[in-house]
């Protein structure tokens, strides 16, 4: 698999463009964390009525338990207590709920912050680079193939450079490069082969080494 074109320039451009999507996704998730411990902090109040309720309801019931042991009037005596005791079991309650929707709401603004710009970035960029990637590694393949007519790949890439380069481009290699190539030419064959492999990511240079 080729990653990176033979053309030092670039290269250079998409390896500060790798270097810059993987420092992209390293600061949106730290950012994503950031937000995720930020947002917990607003659990804090819920965390605070909850022990305090717990430690109001627990106080209410051992009130009621030490009056419910009065003689003849500790039933009746305790009820108030009991009633307390269930109203400060709500509060606790309350304060649960509120610490785990805050809890909820932390994990999905963080996972949010986090991975909406990497997908956006990604949707851009990856189809490009593996666009590349494809079209690279195949024609590395096609350019270094051992065996068989060595100007075999030449003549593939002249055919694909006359099929898809601008024509202006074509017109500055021959006037007339389909007749060339016709007639064999390989000067030209060879600089319209070159078009299409300088497109590729490739140069002449490092697929002369690879065959």
């Amino acid at each position: 698999m080729k990653l990176y074109a033979d053309g030092q320039a670039r290269r250079t451009r998409q390896v500060v463009g790798d270097v810059f999507v993987l420092l992209w996704v390293v600061v949106w998730v730290w950012l994503g964390n950031a937000v995720h411990d930020a947002t917990l902090a607003l659990a804090v109040p819920g965390e605070k009525i909850q022990a305090a309720g717990g430690d109001l309801a627990d106080r209410l019931r051992e009130a009621g338990s030490a009056v419910g042991s009065i003689p003849l009037v500790g039933d009746q005596a305790s009820t108030p207590f009991d009633g307390a005791g269930r109203a400060a079991d709500q509060i606790v309650a309350a304060g649960a709920a509120q610490v785990d929707a805050v809890q909820h709401l932390a994990w999905w603004l963080g996972v949010l912050v986090a991975t909406a710009p990497v997908l956006v970035l990604a949707a851009l960029y990856v189809p490009l680079r593996w666009r590349f990637v494809r079209r690279a590694t195949a024609s590395r393949r096609f350019a270094v193939a051992r065996g068989g007519d060595p100007s075999a790949g030449l003549d593939l890439f002249a055919l694909r450079a006359m099929a898809l380069q601008p024509l202006d481009r074509l017109a500055r290699v021959s006037p007339d490069p389909v007749r060339a190539w016709r007639d064999g030419d390989r000067d030209v064959v060879r600089a319209l082969a070159l078009l299409e492999l300088r497109d590729a990511g490739l140069s002449a240079d490092a697929v002369a080494r690879e065959r």
